[in-house]
């Protein structure tokens, strides 16, 4: 096919064959949708799922399996050239291991063996493919080359069956190839990192029904869990009270409580290279919780008191456990810290004193108040590092996925060789 025009990202999806080759339609349809020209590869058995004909009217490009189709043009070496970014979904296990093994029988896996732009994989199988050992020592080489291979999604698989080895959603999907386009031949400088992001709200129960909490989404914190998987990081989320979509390629832990974030991240934690704690984690929690709905009567006092405990404060937790030797020593710690300033100090003022008592490497400050913050799609901070070359670096007003971005360049400064 012709070239590009300028400003056209183009983009090859491959489809290997497994049943969910038809949620590649939709991802087609987002690619297309979004400005990109999309030239579709698929696999001779993906043909038996989702046929020729289908792929081409919805890319409007020519679509073939094998080298031979337009020989003249030798594709098997020049789709792979011309491409800004090189797609797989489903990666099947059996696609997985021909990429692996560095296989060129058929176009899709010639492809892949003359890209020279980023390569996103989203695997799909059974739950007993993706555990085998044969599965996993594939994805960890082809990580190790650079590839940003996505965890699946867990749920219902083919028949009856339910686990780890479902396609992530097509739009989870999009916003990973999204990432990795933005970022052009920067390609996944996290690979081989495992990180630990904390993101939403805690919420500290007073009874059956109500609860302290706060106007934290999970934004920022989805955000960051986002672009460390499409920067090739694997990325363990403990996620608290969200309603968001969940991102591609992220193992998410549900928690409710600041008590139970703790022990997901401190458990999350052993073996991680960087802990990013942008979860809007309570400082108090009732001490007392009611068994039963508080009952409002016309009766005695207006209102019943509440009295409050400190909950633990999990930066620093992570900080004492580092320090102890629980935690490795090269473990980067990174708070978030939503402020306002007041009468004793400004918004930086608050944050250098919160860096300098939490002993943590890195601290993302970020004014909240009406219509900043919470919610909001943009996100405006000034990142503080401490240490020797110490730095306060401004971003924004910027979405938070390039936030998101800015931070983990941060977090990658302070990885040691290795």
């Amino acid at each position: 096919m012709p070239p590009a025009a300028a400003g056209t990202p183009s983009v090859v999806l491959g489809v290997a064959g497994g049943i969910a080759a038809y949620k590649a339609a939709s991802l087609l349809r987002l690619l297309t949708e979004g400005g990109a020209r999309v030239r579709v590869v698929p696999t001779a058995s993906a043909l038996q799922f989702v046929g020729e004909a289908t792929w081409a009217a919805l890319s409007g490009q020519p679509v073939a399996t094998d080298v031979w189709t337009d020989a003249h043009q030798v594709p098997h070496v020049r789709i792979g050239r011309e491409a800004d970014l090189v797609v797989v979904a489903p990666a099947t296990a059996d696609l997985l291991a021909r990429a692996a093994a560095g296989l060129a029988g058929d176009l899709l896996t010639s492809t892949l063996l003359t890209a020279r732009c980023p390569v996103l994989m989203a695997p799909a199988m059974h739950t007993e493919m993706w555990e085998h050992p044969a599965t996993r020592a594939n994805v960890a080489l082809l990580r190790s080359r650079g590839v940003v291979v996505l965890e699946p999604a867990s749920g219902r698989l083919t028949g009856a069956d339910t686990g780890p080895g479902r396609l992530p959603e097509p739009a989870a999907i999009h916003a990973a190839a999204l990432r990795l386009l933005a970022r052009g031949s920067v390609g996944p400088d996290l690979a081989g990192r495992r990180v630990v992001v904390s993101a939403g709200g805690t919420r500290e129960p007073l009874d059956p029904v109500r609860f302290l909490g706060n106007a934290s989404t999970g934004r920022q914190g989805f955000a960051l869990a986002a672009t460390a998987a499409a920067r090739g990081a694997r990325v363990t989320l403990v996620a608290a009270n969200t309603e968001l979509p969940l991102p591609a390629g992220v193992d998410v832990v549900a928690v409710g409580t600041a008590r139970e974030l703790r022990e997901a991240v401190l458990a999350a934690a052993v073996g991680a290279d960087a802990v990013v704690m942008a979860a809007a984690v309570a400082d108090f929690r009732p001490a007392h919780v009611a068994t039963t709905k508080i009952k409002k009567t016309d009766e005695g006092p207006a209102a019943p008191t509440v009295e409050l405990v400190r909950n633990p404060d999990v930066l620093a937790d992570l900080v004492a456990a580092r320090r102890d030797g629980v935690l490795p020593a090269s473990l980067v710690l990174a708070g978030f810290a939503a402020e306002t300033g007041d009468a004793t100090a400004g918004v930086l003022e608050h944050g250098r004193a919160k860096l300098a008592r939490k002993g943590a490497d890195l601290l993302v400050v970020n004014e909240v108040g009406p219509g900043r913050g919470f919610g909001t799609a943009d996100n405006a901070v000034v990142i503080l590092s401490a240490g020797p070359g110490a730095a306060e670096v401004p971003v924004g007003p910027a979405s938070k996925e390039d936030v998101a971005d800015a931070v983990w360049d941060a977090v990658r400064g302070r990885f040691g060789p290795g």
